[in-house]
């Protein structure tokens, strides 16, 4: 098995590796769909190499790339919250290895044990902040006054 990912390091020790012992190592090809926008969330994935875009559906337009995961990135946030279906679409950018997770089983697991969950939950909402701050700064180059306002306005 892989060795366990940064991103799970926040994780105490026992709690680490009795998730790891759920992940399974999986490829994608370059160009595959990983997941659609609207489909149901049942599995996350933390990616080891390789590159992810994630997408938006435009209505009339080829969906919009939002933004680039790559090795050490979680792929996948919303099976932890309901409705459980995922906010936008995921395409494998370049050949991907990944390690996979079932979110029914991790969900028991956070069940089971607490500080586990409670560890694994903020780490996740980690994530989200970070990648809204991203998406924010995205939008604010693309929409927001020209000159360096973007810049201004992150700090």
């Amino acid at each position: 098995m892989t060795t366990v990912p940064p991103l799970l390091n926040v994780l105490p020790p026992e709690a680490r590796g009795r998730l790891m012992e759920l992940a399974l190592e999986t490829n994608f090809p370059a160009g595959a769909r990983i997941f659609e926008e609207g489909a149901r969330a049942d599995r996350f994935w933390i990616i080891l190499n390789g590159t992810v875009a994630l997408d938006l559906h435009v209505p009339g337009r080829r969906a919009a790339v939002v933004d680039h995961l790559g090795p050490g990135d979680l792929l996948g946030w919303s099976w932890l919250f309901p409705p459980r279906s995922w906010h936008l679409g995921a395409a494998a950018g370049s050949p991907v290895r990944a390690l996979e997770f079932d979110a029914v089983k991790v969900r028991a697991l956070c069940d089971e044990d607490w500080e586990l969950g409670q560890a694994l939950t903020l780490r996740i909402a980690e994530v989200i902040a970070n990648r809204l701050q991203s998406a924010r700064g995205r939008l604010l180059d693309l929409y927001g006054p020209a000159g360096g306002a973007t810049t201004r306005l992150a700090r």
